[in-house]
């Protein structure tokens, strides 16, 4: 007899009201209550702040995310709730958002649906910012454009920084499944759960739920492939610039615990009992020590093991995978210095960098010095994770994996930096007033969108009018896709960098 409520819920979907007041006020039935949204211009209706889980406070503090509190009546989902607890770290982030707070686990739907008998495609995308910023309401990762394409779009917030990734001894003490850690990666799949249960109330298919993610986002993807709380709620994955397979493995539960042991020391709690008592403010200013940075973990629990042992095994989710990362995600001079770009002062860096292997890096990064070093900036940051993810997928998913290379800069930029192409690829190019967008950007835009809606509707990014995007191999001579004015389908020309930095990963 439970059931029955929820299968009611399930299928009374989208409607306006009846009261002729506010007919055009969308309406959608979720298990916790009725939400009005807003009716936007382009036909797409818009659901913002809508609760997910309980707020995190007090008690709540550092435990998995507990279902939400049931409302009456109907809830106004007509405007973004607060973002997580989050220092200013990024100039180029802009929040739309009611202020910061702990009580900040809400999700925004984009639908373009008319009725729940629709069962349309859905992307959730999950922002980045380092674990340590970033939120659901930045115009960059406004679902209406693609939600414009026929997809239900999601945005989702998750907590961040040492309210979303610290672990403690005595964390993990009172844990049933002695783990700590990694709360925002649980906040991530109790909002894929809270998707299966009432996507099709705003026309959604729970059967056919892409996630997508740029830089933490992208993290959070490869994590969420291998976190047993969402198996089964995955049909398909995007991946922008990184992933866990890199340079930027999850420490083990033991090393966090320490350092979280350590924050609590530098803030004067003895107790968790403290620590929970102590004002978020306090404890988010704390962060800005150094060392005091909070990550991923390798915690038994939500990652179950190394995620570099877990693809290699085949034991991730089994579906069409499509990730890649830009040109210049990093920049040269993160290897060289202020030292000019010139040969030898490359091959000082690189003696510098990696002592008896300086060669071996000399081999696999020649060419021209100020592009060498770029690639090798890029390759340590985020460029050889994203590889690894890519090639492992396709080496042990049995499922299409696509790999792509991005380079347009922005107008007036040098290359294609870190997070470039994320407004590119969601078509939210208007909502950037920053730089001078060209019809050439405008192209590019409408052909990565179109690719990225095929590969959410279909498990596959080609369709009529673009170029052929063929699929990745695993090992060397893989094709993929560089995206630009224009793109072209080509053989990957860096797999002696990916060979290089395969070496180079802590064993």
């Amino acid at each position: 007899m439970t059931k029955l409520p929820v299968l009611l819920i399930a299928a009374s979907v989208i409607s306006s009201s009846t009261n002729a007041a506010d007919s055009s006020t969308p309406r959608a039935a979720t298990a916790g209550g009725v939400v009005t949204g807003v009716q936007e211009a382009s036909g797409v209706k818009s659901f913002k702040g809508i609760p997910f889980a309980a707020p995190p406070v007090g008690k709540l503090r550092w435990q998995a995310p507990q279902a939400a509190a049931k409302w009456k009546g109907a809830r106004k989902a007509d405007h973004f709730a607060a973002r997580c607890m989050q220092l200013p770290l990024f100039s180029d982030m802009v929040f739309r958002s009611d202020g910061v707070s702990e009580d900040c686990l809400y999700l925004n739907v984009w639908t373009p649906a008319k009725s729940a008998k629709e069962k349309l495609p859905v992307l959730v995308y999950f922002y980045g910012g380092g674990f340590a910023a970033g939120d659901g309401s930045e115009p960059r990762y406004d679902g209406e454009s693609m939600a414009a394409k026929g997809i239900v779009t999601l945005t989702v917030n998750y907590r961040l920084n040492v309210f979303g990734f610290m672990a403690h001894p005595e964390l993990t003490k009172e844990s049933p499944h002695r783990a700590s850690g990694n709360y925002g990666l649980m906040d991530q799949a109790a909002a894929l759960q809270w998707v299966k249960k009432n996507i099709a109330a705003f026309g959604g298919d729970p059967a056919r739920v892409t996630i997508a993610g740029e830089s933490a986002g992208s993290f959070s993807v490869s994590a969420q492939m291998i976190n047993p709380q969402a198996k089964g709620l995955i049909a398909g994955a995007i991946g922008e610039s990184g992933s866990l397979l890199g340079h930027m493995a999850p420490a083990p539960l033991s090393t966090a615990e320490q350092m979280g042991a350590a924050f609590a020391q530098g803030v004067g709690a003895a107790t968790l009992a403290e620590l929970r008592a102590l004002p978020a403010q306090q404890l988010l200013d704390a962060t800005k020590k150094p060392g005091a940075w909070f990550f991923a973990i390798q915690d038994g629990y939500v990652i179950p093991r190394s995620p570099t042992a877990i693809y290699a095994a085949g034991e991730q989710a089994k579906v069409p995978l499509l990730a890649g990362w830009n040109s210049y995600e990093g920049h040269y001079k993160q290897i060289l210095g202020e030292s000019e770009p010139t040969a030898e002062n490359f091959s000082a860096a690189l003696q510098k960098l990696y002592g008896d292997q300086a060669a071996a890096a000399q081999q696999a990064y020649s060419g021209d010095v100020k592009q060498a070093a770029t690639e090798l900036a890029s390759d340590r940051f985020i460029g050889f994770g994203t590889w690894k993810w890519i090639d492992s997928h396709a080496r042990t998913s049995g499922k299409p994996t696509y790999r792509y290379y991005y380079t347009r800069a922005r107008p007036g930029q040098e290359g294609a930096n870190h997070s470039v192409e994320i407004e590119y690829a969601l078509g939210n190019l208007n909502g950037n007033k920053v730089y001078a967008w060209t019809d050439e950007d405008r192209a590019l835009s409408a052909q990565m969108q179109a690719y990225f809606a095929n590969f959410i509707k279909t498990g596959n990014p080609n369709g009529a009018g673009l170029p052929e995007w063929p699929q990745a191999s695993s090992g060397a001579g893989s094709r993929l896709m560089k995206l630009d004015v224009p793109s072209v389908a080509i053989t990957a020309t860096d797999d002696a960098h990916q060979q290089f930095q395969e070496t180079q990963v802590k064993k």
